[in-house]
């Protein structure tokens, strides 16, 4: 079955580029398309959606809102977030508040269909560019201890990296099922239940 996809930007010629885009993969299917996301909360309900992908600056109402609105009632989803800005304040704001990932619009025509999967996958995606700022934030000092083993931290940083569980167990020489462990064990002591808490929760505490 393909994945469903609920998009949002206001620019009406990227709108049907992205529409086309999408209609055009055998592995996806959009739902819907709209230039704001002041209904989001009823268009999940309607659309039932798998991902979202959702613009930073739009009218009515804009990303960073409406991904507030989604975290509200559902932290589970994934939401990565399109935009031109490639600066720390709308990247971390996003991020912080929830994010699954980030995409420069520019990136768009050749990252999309690998963004949708990773995410999908457990990833973050990120472009490098928006990688560079989130782990130069996360590398300033103010860090809280949350009493996470070496090995906890090491995978807790491969998450916000926008590693899936697949990469993480390749890279640390374990089983999918011992990062499983490793990941409950992290959530429990943070406190949170799923990957884009954990990342936002890193971020805005600078955890690591």
């Amino acid at each position: 079955m393909p994945i469903k996809v609920l998009l949002y930007e206001d620019n009406t010629e990227l709108r049907d580029s992205l529409s086309s885009l999408i209609a055009f993969s055998e592995d996806l299917e959009l739902v819907a398309a709209y230039e704001h996301c002041a209904d989001v909360l009823r268009h999940l309900d309607t659309y039932d959606p798998e991902i979202i992908l959702m613009d930073i600056d739009m009218p009515v109402m804009n990303g960073l809102e409406g991904l507030k609105l989604i975290r509200s009632i559902n932290t589970e989803i994934p939401v990565v977030m399109l935009t031109i800005f490639d600066d720390n304040e709308h990247i971390l704001n996003s991020i912080m508040n929830g994010a699954t990932g980030y995409i420069l619009k520019q990136h768009l025509t050749t990252k999309l269909d690998f963004a949708i999967k990773e995410a999908l996958n457990g990833g973050a995606p990120m472009s490098p560019a928006v990688a560079r700022l989130v782990l130069q934030h996360i590398n300033n000092p103010g860090k809280k201890n949350y009493n996470l083993t070496a090995r906890e931290k090491e995978i807790l940083q491969s998450l916000t990296d926008g590693n899936s569980y697949k990469m993480i167990a390749a890279n640390e020489g374990i089983s999918i099922g011992t990062v499983t462990t490793h990941i409950k064990n992290i959530y429990e002591k943070l406190g949170v239940h799923s990957q884009a808490e954990a990342v936002s929760k890193t971020l805005r505490e600078r955890i690591l």
